[in-house]
């Protein structure tokens, strides 16, 4: 073993020429696990550092559509210091009406925030607002065009802009918003007159804890005490659920496609090495004549290639480490929250063993290979492979892969997830080594074509060391992700384009009164007489009982039963809505008088296993309801108008406090004169435009696009780098081949012509596989996973599919321009 070590190093004095191609895949593959992974857990550890500020408060109490009662208050203050907020969308408009936008006003008390600073930008007038003043978002500001010092008008009163926000501590725990923050006083909020009974509002309660007790029992204590009164319960230690669960399933989705990116550059790495290796002929022939055993040439190379793969490894250990970093200096404003730099080693070491795993399973093989074959094989095969590995070697490597699926499958926050992903995996891995293999093989078997350009460049990909099967692994597998994600990103465009002018009204109007419905429609048909207006009764309510059952007993949750999260959205209606359809029991009739009964939403019923007849029993504003099932709806919610989970039959809902949700359907030349008509005379309406909404959709999607196409590109670099290594895989057959073919008269465009062609050919087939197989994965995703109807643009594909082809051309013909400069007589020389 000194012996060994000794030769190896001494071997690598001479330089690393060789090993670049194991250095870039192994770089490349641990880069994008180590900075997926870091930059997951960066967001994540942002979020548990700022817990109690991202909550507002150690324990947080959430009701829609009422506050606290006096009984609830007191039970707060008993467990510490108690803020109180109040959420609602409105409509702020200027004083003239010229403009106006939706926002998310929130009234807060004198103790908000419990944690955290709330600060405004430089120039305020104030440091928080105070009676009818209001702090609003830079957003907001640009968009009606206001200045610190101007006023605005929100619902029944004027506002002063005291300045603008800078930092908001909670609001990334208040989830999604459609529109940007103004923040009042309690006085403020009610001067405006917005919160009524039946107005669409969240209170929320945040409790700074008196003492240290344990917060997990003391918020499932809390949440078991009042869930019959619709409360939601959250602590320090998951707020940001939503976001939370967001990022956990993003980072494990692009975790297992960075994967993907080192399991296709350890088909690199093997290249390399065999390339590598190819070079050390001479050497390896030397050392046995000289007595070496096969075990030392074994150890020789096998220390060269750890000392490499270390060194590679943690290159892309380093980079991975500062991905969080760099994206929070690129597009720190875009993401939720600020990722600080710091070295997370958990991902760090498990990206390390994937790599050293992968760099250990790809280049043994050819390793045992050249230290089992003779020295007089070794100065004879010029351009033959080396031959395969022992049983043992094979057995090492079964390991070695063994322990990539063993890391990936148990550090998965989503095990069977994984499993099928890997599983995924391998199978495309197979079937694309078998139509490797298969290309092979009818290249042999195809009629010897007339034209010898098209001759020689077909024999190319079967001849001996011919790197085809390879090439049609890597490069397909990398093709094939950026084609799925082409058909993902183009579905979903071409779904929000093809629905929206077919089918989307351009406002939902919210917080409609009882009392002024019929006036709301009056003012809309005066300012758009074609106007098409659908207006549905709006509650909310949770479900507390299923089949007598408690839903505090129903643990865990089943999933699809959405109905029993929190309060949700209810109505009462006489007709069916119009996309939904009956498929089991009956709609009752326009005339029902009777016991209560509702509807459910299909997807809800299965998961609870519901069927007409059966009993749930729901809380409305603190009042208990016991329902019997008369119908199991299915809803097409692409019609983008209201559906409902739960639908009640007449004559139970009515004389609860609530108000109507309306849709507007006009043409787009009416929207801005129904716009001021609303504001004007409703100014407790939300108008929300749906093309804004959309538009929110688009760029969030876009975001999550950009993301999956980063991390893809990781592999299909890897694929370029397994190409480039085939090339220099065969650079010695292809300077045999040019040598001779010049000999032989040709010329240096006939020789570059016929490898243009091989490649071609190549990139048609991998074209080919990359179009079926994505295809195929995006359709699957599309219909199943995102529950949509397939229409991808198919243009977009086929750029998608024109670009790697010519890719695939370009870097192989790149690679032939050494082979073409080459001089017979030197040539054969070292031949």
């Amino acid at each position: 073993m000194r012996t060994a070590w000794t030769l190896a190093l001494r071997d690598l004095r001479g330089g690393l020429r060789g090993l670049r191609l194991l250095i870039i895949c192994l770089f490349l593959g641990v880069a994008g696990l180590a900075g997926v992974g870091s930059l997951s857990q960066a967001i994540t550890a942002e979020l548990d550092a700022r817990g109690r500020e991202i909550l507002g408060g150690d324990i947080e109490m959430r009701v829609a559509q009422r506050t606290a009662d006096p009984a609830e208050r007191a039970a707060f203050a008993r467990l510490g210091a108690v803020s109180e907020t109040i959420k609602m969308r409105a409509m702020v408009s200027r004083l003239d009406a010229s403009a106006s936008v939706l926002a998310e006003l929130k009234g807060v008390d004198t103790r908000w925030p419990l944690y955290g600073n709330f600060t405004v930008a430089p120039g305020a007038l104030a440091t928080r607002p105070t009676g009818l003043d209001a702090a609003i978002a830079p957003a907001l500001a640009e968009r009606l065009s206001l200045r610190v010092g101007d006023n605005v008008r929100v619902g029944e009163t004027k506002l002063r802009v005291i300045g603008l926000i800078d930092d908001e501590p909670d609001r990334v725990g208040e989830g999604f918003t459609l529109g940007p923050s103004i923040i009042t006083s309690q006085q403020g909020l009610d001067a405006t007159r917005l919160v009524q009974p039946g107005s669409l509002y969240a209170a929320r309660y945040r409790i700074r804890l008196a003492g240290n007790p344990d917060i997990r029992i003391l918020a499932d204590g809390l949440a078991d005490r009042y869930r019959n009164a619709n409360w939601e319960v959250s602590d320090r230690t998951n707020a940001a659920r939503g976001l939370r669960r967001f990022v956990d399933q993003l980072g494990q989705f692009l975790i297992l496609v960075g994967l993907t990116a080192l399991i296709v550059a350890g088909i690199g790495v093997g290249n390399g090495v065999s390339s590598w290796l190819d070079q050390r002929r001479p050497g390896i022939a030397t050392l046995k004549i000289l007595g070496a055993s096969s075990q030392t040439i074994f150890q020789i190379y096998l220390i060269q290639i750890a000392v490499v793969a270390t060194a590679a490894i943690l290159g892309g250990l380093a980079v991975g480490a500062a991905v969080p970093a760099i994206v929070g200096q690129i597009a720190g404003d875009a993401l939720p929250v600020q990722p600080k730099f710091a070295l997370f080693p958990v991902p760090l070491l498990v990206s390390a063993a994937y790599g050293l795993l992968a760099a250990l399973l790809f280049s043994l093989a050819p390793l045992a290979r050249a230290g089992e074959i003779s020295p007089a094989a070794i100065f004879r095969a010029r351009i033959e492979p080396f031959g395969l590995p022992r049983w043992r070697v094979l057995l090492v490597m079964g390991v070695a892969a063994l322990g990539i699926a063993t890391l990936a499958i148990g550090t998965a926050r989503q095990p069977l997830l994984s499993a099928g992903f890997l599983g995924g995996m391998v199978a495309v891995f197979a079937l694309l080594g078998l139509i490797g293999r298969l290309v092979r093989r009818g290249a042999r078997a195809l009629p010897r074509p007339r034209r010898p350009l098209l001759r020689l460049a077909i024999a190319n990909l079967h001849r001996p060391a011919a790197q085809t099967d390879r090439l049609i692994v890597a490069l397909g597998l990398g093709l094939t992700l950026f084609v799925m994600l082409a058909v993902l990103q183009s579905n979903l465009a071409n779904q929000i384009e093809r629905t929206i002018p077919a089918a989307a009204p351009n406002f939902f109007a919210l917080d409609i009164s009882t009392e002024d419905i019929d006036r709301f429609r009056a003012v809309v048909k005066a300012r758009a007489p074609e106007a098409v207006i659908d207006s549905v009764p709006s509650l909310r309510g949770s479900v507390v009982a299923v089949r007598g059952v408690p839903v505090t007993d129903i643990k865990p949750i089943p999933k699809g039963a959405w109905i029993l999260n929190g309060d949700r959205g209810l109505t009462y209606s006489t007709k069916l809505a119009e996309g939904n359809e009956i498929v089991a029991g009956k709609w009752w009739p326009a005339d029902y008088a009777g016991p209560p009964l509702i509807s459910i939403e299909e997807q809800a019923a299965e998961a609870l296993s519901l069927k007409p007849g059966d009993r749930m029993t729901l809380s409305v504003l603190g009042v208990e309801i016991d329902a019997r099932i008369a119908s199991i709806r299915r809803v097409n919610w692409e019609t983008m108008g209201f559906n409902f989970g739960i639908v009640f039959a007449p004559g139970t809902l009515e004389g609860a406090p609530h108000s109507y949700m309306a849709t507007i359907t006009i043409p787009d030349a009416r929207e801005a004169a129904v716009n001021r008509a609303v504001i004007a005379d409703f100014p407790a309406v939300s108008l929300i435009r749906v093309k804004d909404v959309v538009g929110q959709v688009s760029t969030i999607f876009g975001q999550l696009a950009t993301a999956i196409r980063a991390a893809a590109s990781v592999t299909l670099a890897a694929g370029i780098a397994v190409l480039v290594g085939a090339i220099a895989a065969s650079r010695r057959a292809r300077l045999y081949d040019a040598v001779l073919l010049k000999l032989l008269g040709a010329n240096r465009r006939q020789i570059l012509a016929a490898q243009a062609i091989e490649y071609a050919l190549l990139a048609l087939i991998i074209s080919g596989l990359a179009l079926a197989a994505g295809s195929v994965a995006g359709w699957y995703i599309v219909t199943s996973i995102f529950e949509m109807k397939w229409a991808p643009d198919w243009a977009v594909v086929f750029i998608t599919l024109v670009v790697g082809a010519l890719g695939t051309l370009g870097i192989g013909l790149l690679g032939a321009l050494p082979a073409l400069a080459a001089r017979p007589a030197a040539a054969l020389r070292t031949l």
